[in-house]
């Protein structure tokens, strides 16, 4: 089950920097953010289907778009200059909360 969540991690950080390459393609207007933002979800997929030969569905989703949208909103925050108001942040605690709970409630 380890190997399961190793490639979640991979496959997260890959689709993470998808969109954040995706930010500076401008729409797909620009070469290599673009060849990026693709071969980044090309890699993120392929990981997150052979996750869930050892992870159940609702587990690897569940972890997938929280831990994806929480990395991604702080990235914006860190890097690409947006708020980080209290409620925003309340926001991304709510998300990793949302992820523990389905997890300790039997996503398993």
């Amino acid at each position: 089950m380890g190997t399961g969540y190793g490639l979640l991690a991979v496959a997260i950080a890959a689709e993470v920097g998808a969109t954040t390459a995706m930010k500076y393609s401008e729409g797909f207007t620009r070469l290599w953010p673009s060849v990026l933002t693709v071969a980044g979800y090309v890699v993120a997929f392929l990981l997150l289907a052979q996750t869930l030969k050892t992870l159940s569905i609702g587990t690897a989703y569940a972890i997938w778009a929280g831990a994806g949208t929480a990395l991604v909103a702080a990235i914006g925050m860190v890097f690409l200059g947006e708020s980080a108001g209290a409620l925003k942040l309340l926001g991304i605690a709510l998300v990793i909360a949302g992820v523990v709970v389905l997890n300790l409630g039997g996503a398993h």
